[in-house]
């Protein structure tokens, strides 16, 4: 499954580790990596706010969830909170769906910051 790292970085940043990523291949190197970029710190703490992380933290230490409903119960939170943050997450690549069951498409978070 691999790891994903996400960045605070610009669409340059993108561009770049697109590039380099685009030659390796090139050169037959084999590799997996997954980014994902956000355009502001405050961004990205938007988005990976501590309730979302301990949700992401549960996800994969349990191998995902039969659904939203499921997930609120073991994390004793309401439904509609939880709804919200697995939509945010989803839209940042960071949880899939697979019909009603919710997984995180990585086994490692990582996060860069750059000041």
């Amino acid at each position: 499954m691999g790891g994903v790292t996400v960045h605070v970085g610009s669409s340059r940043d993108m561009g770049r580790r697109f590039a380099a990523a685009f030659d390796r291949a090139a050169a037959g190197e084999d590799f997996e990596e997954r980014h994902i970029t956000f355009m502001s710190l405050e961004e990205m703490l938007s988005a990976l706010t501590p309730k979302r992380l301990e949700m992401l933290r549960r996800l994969r230490r349990e191998g995902g969830a039969e659904s939203i409903r499921a997930l609120g119960r073991a994390l004793g939170r309401d439904y509609k909170r939880v709804h919200e943050d697995v939509t945010a997450l989803e839209a940042a690549g960071l949880v899939v769906r697979d019909g009603v069951r919710l997984r995180t498409p990585w086994d490692v978070l990582s996060a860069e910051l750059a000041i």
